[in-house]
């Protein structure tokens, strides 16, 4: 039975809303290993396009059953026989869908676990925190199948590892996973138990920033990324202005100042 959040229904998506604002999203098709068809894809346009507006203040992203994501749906894509320009929208599609991740200003946390292949690597990079646990393996074995990355690879995994270890990755099928990932910027968090539950516990920390402070991060620091030094930096100016002259921000500034407020600390030796 299809979900209907706002506007739109869902029947890929399984969709979990938190009494903290916080929504579970979870890619419902374990039987394909949550693999990326059409209409996943859409759903995926469809929730983040409004994320915001319908007042997410945070996304844990997960995959039902073993997997995150093994990637497009290649059996999809060896049944429709696409002609190069069908294709080529499909992949624009992919790429609207995790901007609207990326630059939506809602914190978007993926929990990976099995496979995080593919277009599941794509989507994954297009999430602002990732945690893995020990089955988590990564890996962009397009080279192999005889096709090209089409969902960003190119952008945010050549961002997070590096040029050269993204071409690697696609031309020999080099499989990361373990702390080896986290070191090379494929994932921010490993966890021995469940990448889901510190999936979560990142989400409610997260949902307690302003929503203004955390559209900010979440939005402008990737289109400063995108802009000269010179630019970011007016810019960057002007997001603090706005940000940091909140009305809503002063409470918390005056329990800085009162001594009242949270210090931060060094962690604690484990």
């Amino acid at each position: 039975m299809a979900q209907v959040i706002g506007s739109h229904s869902y029947e890929n998506l399984d969709i979990e809303i938190r009494d903290n604002g916080v929504y579970v999203v979870t890619l419902n098709r374990p039987t394909k290993r949550n693999a990326l068809d059409v209409a996943t894809i859409e759903e995926l346009v469809n929730f983040f396009s409004s994320a915001h507006q319908n007042g997410v203040k945070a996304v844990v992203l997960a995959g039902a059953g073993d997997h995150f994501c093994a990637g497009l749906d290649l059996v999809e894509h060896w049944k429709a026989d696409r002609s190069p320009d069908d294709f080529m929208h499909v992949c624009l599609r992919w790429h609207e869908a995790f901007n609207k991740m990326e630059y939506g200003g809602v914190p978007v946390i993926a929990a990976l676990k099995g496979a995080v292949v593919g277009g599941g690597l794509e989507l994954a990079s297009a999430a602002h925190v990732r945690v893995m646990d020990n089955t988590t393996y990564f890996a962009l074995p397009e080279g192999q199948r005889g096709i090209f990355t089409g969902g960003g690879a190119t952008i945010r995994v050549s961002d997070m590892i590096g040029k050269y270890r993204m071409i690697d990755m696609i031309l020999t099928g080099r499989v990361y996973q373990g702390q080896e990932a986290v070191d090379l910027g494929l994932a921010q968090y490993l966890t021995e138990g469940s990448s889901f539950d510190k999936a979560m516990e990142l989400a409610d920390k997260v949902a307690q920033n302003l929503p203004l402070t955390n559209y900010a991060i979440c939005s402008a620091i990737s289109h400063l990324n995108n802009m000269s030094g010179m630019d970011a930096a007016y810019a960057e100016a002007v997001v603090a202005g706005v940000v940091n002259t909140q009305p809503a921000a002063r409470a918390r500034l005056e329990a800085f100042a009162n001594k009242t407020a949270a210090r931060v600390r060094p962690n604690e030796d484990k």
